[in-house]
């Protein structure tokens, strides 16, 4: 048996893709691992493990017949992904041999893991935080290379880094603020206000630069929103297709072709878009129709980004006007093959113009970001955002009390609320809650 504390019972579940295919790896974690394991390979007890070694096997099920030759390895606590002593079986591919091999390793005493187990008992073990936690599940939803090098940083811990650094600043300011409180009359006299105001300011900046990251860091993680809108045959649904470089919608001459929402995922130069062509917007007694353009009305509310389509040589209506005003929006000249237009003109039977509008695409929805070679922490979550905001609002409230007349007692009451803040977010303290909301997106077997 291997070494090492474990929280749970015996898990087990595929942790590749089920269907046809070469090679499918099958995990097992937990109390009785090892024995479980030797115990499907008909291993005898006093044959040695070699722990992170790969070797050839035979795989039994409890009557002795040969389930699958497959490559084992074994992983001794806490040197494994979980913690726990782990068993990595790589068998053969298919639906078959994978789910015998579950079936002999549940009779054998594991249980079936649920979504995203095997990555939660590594947070619960200490072996990654609740940010890395995320990152797993980021970089296995990831398609474009944005998306994956962002999440690559932060499971590398580098968003976890920028946070214990801040939290260390402000146990080191309490520390002070609690020496003060304990020992008054110490000949060092009281702790100087200004020395803690510092310390705090300190942290707010560096709070409020995370926060500016947010917005772009969560459009990298969900992909941007990008809405074609504009009146009844202006082009969208050409331009749809043209960006997608397939014909997903349909297109044709009478107007109010497209009566409802049709989104499509674009990987825009290794940045992630999510774009949606929408109904045309106009007056209309169809009640389908009217249905549609309210479809529309909720993505433009949404949108981070409007691509708002006007046929080249007409002047924009009052409603064009309204929404080219907004600075969400960006005017597209379509059909410029057909008529001249100062701005970004668009033709998307000649595809004139369409590079121009992908580099303004990214500009305006990405500027500010590192190169995709380079990408410094972000915050891709509104839960990020929220915990940061707390502790930026605790520490705000700290501050007054660090007048001349301020009690010290306050000023460490609000920091160790920013403390408590910057721990929920890292996962430092019990989360169950958050826990359960982020495994239960993850696949089985991670």
């Amino acid at each position: 048996m291997g070494g090492g504390d474990v929280l749970s019972d015996l898990i087990a579940a595929l942790a590749t893709p089920p269907g046809r295919s070469a090679l499918a790896v099958v995990r097992l974690s937990g109390l009785g691992a090892f024995d479980v394991g030797r115990r499907v390979l008909c291993w005898p007890d006093d044959r040695l493990i070699r722990a992170r070694q790969v070797e050839l096997a035979t795989a039994y099920s409890p009557s002795g017949h040969p389930v699958d030759q497959l490559m084992v390895t074994f992983f001794q606590a806490p040197a494994s992904y979980t913690g726990e002593d782990l068993v990595e079986f790589s068998c053969h591919g298919g639906l078959l041999v994978p789910a015998q091999l579950l079936g002999v390793l549940c009779e054998a005493g594991a249980r079936l893991a649920g979504p995203g187990e095997f990555t939660r008992r590594a947070v619960l073990n200490g072996k990654i935080d609740l940010l890395q936690a995320e990152a797993v599940g980021d970089l296995i939803d990831a398609t474009t290379v944005a998306q994956g090098r962002g999440a690559l940083r932060q499971l590398d811990g580098g968003l976890s880094r920028r946070l214990e650094v801040l939290r260390y600043n402000l146990t080191d300011l309490l520390a002070l603020l609690s020496y003060d409180l304990d020992f008054p009359e110490e000949d060092d006299g009281p702790v100087e206000r200004a020395t803690v105001l510092g310390g705090l300011d300190a942290v707010v900046d560096a709070i409020r630069r995370l926060l500016e990251t947010a917005l772009i860091g969560e459009r990298v993680r969900r992909g941007a929103l990008v809405v074609l809108a504009g009146r009844p045959n202006a082009g969208k649904s050409s331009l749809f297709n043209a960006m997608l470089g397939s014909e997903r919608a349909l297109v044709n001459e009478a107007p109010g072709t497209t009566r409802d929402t049709i989104e499509a995922d674009l990987d825009l130069t290794g940045w992630p878009i999510r774009l949606a062509d929408t109904a045309g917007l106009r007056p209309s007694a169809d009640r389908i129709e009217q249905m549609g353009i309210e479809v529309s009305r909720r993505y433009l509310a949404a949108a981070d980004l409007v691509l708002l389509c006007v046929e080249a040589g007409r002047a924009l209506n009052a409603e064009e006007a309204a929404l080219a005003a907004d600075p969400r929006t960006l005017l597209v000249r379509t059909k410029a093959d057909l008529a001249s237009s100062p701005g970004l003109a668009i033709s998307a039977k000649s595809r004139v113009g369409l590079e121009s509008l992908k580099t303004a695409l990214v500009s305006r929805l990405f500027e500010g970001s590192q190169p995709l070679g380079d990408f410094e922490p972000m915050l891709t979550r509104e839960r990020h955002r929220v915990s940061l905001e707390a502790a930026l609002a605790a520490l705000g409230d700290a501050k007054p009390h660090l007048a001349p007349t301020g009690d010290a007692v306050l000023v460490a009451h609000h920091v160790r609320r920013a403390v408590a803040s910057l721990d929920e977010l890292i996962g430092a303290i019990d989360v169950e809650e958050v826990l359960g909301l982020i495994f239960s997106r993850f696949c089985v077997g991670k």
